[in-house]
């Protein structure tokens, strides 16, 4: 299975937007504090579910698109792809505590890791890990930056 990959320009910078066949594998920020780890099989090119991929993102960031209808194949640990899953059902325009992601995966104890999970999210935005907050209503890092988190809240009109 080959994954193709290119850039697309977004109100956050460039987007690196990466698809096969399967499904979506990674929307990476232009900088960003964990790159998602390329396989010798990805190669740059065109893909028709980064074209969809880009059109998506193109009505979220005009307010049109308040969820997204993609295949995603994100790579993981069974724990992270549970975080990363859980992401997907905070409703556009709100915001959950780590400690309610890890509530919702079903280890309540476990913040720290639900924190560590969703700052590797290979499918930001998509998979919305910008909607998770501190306990105290504090925005805790973002792999994207904490600019680029408090815009796409503000975007969602949260804040």
């Amino acid at each position: 299975m080959s994954v193709y990959y290119t850039h697309i320009d977004s109100p956050v910078g460039p987007l690196l937007v990466a698809a096969s066949d399967a499904g979506l594998h990674a929307i990476e920020f232009h900088e960003t504090k964990h790159a998602v780890r390329r396989r010798e099989d990805w190669r740059p090119g065109d893909h028709p579910l980064i074209r969809e991929t880009q059109r998506q993102l193109g009505e979220y960031f005009q307010r049109q698109r308040t969820a997204f209808d993609l295949p995603l194949v994100p790579q993981g640990t069974d724990f992270q792809r549970r975080v990363w899953l859980a992401l997907a059902t905070i409703p556009y325009g709100q915001t959950f505590s780590y400690r309610q992601i890890a509530e919702h995966v079903g280890r309540p104890t476990a913040t720290r890791a639900v924190g560590a999970a969703n700052g590797r999210n290979p499918l930001p935005i998509v998979l919305p890990c910008h909607r998770v907050i501190g306990a105290d209503g504090s925005l805790t890092g973002f792999g994207g930056g904490l600019p680029t988190k408090r815009f796409l809240l503000a975007l969602e009109g949260v804040g």
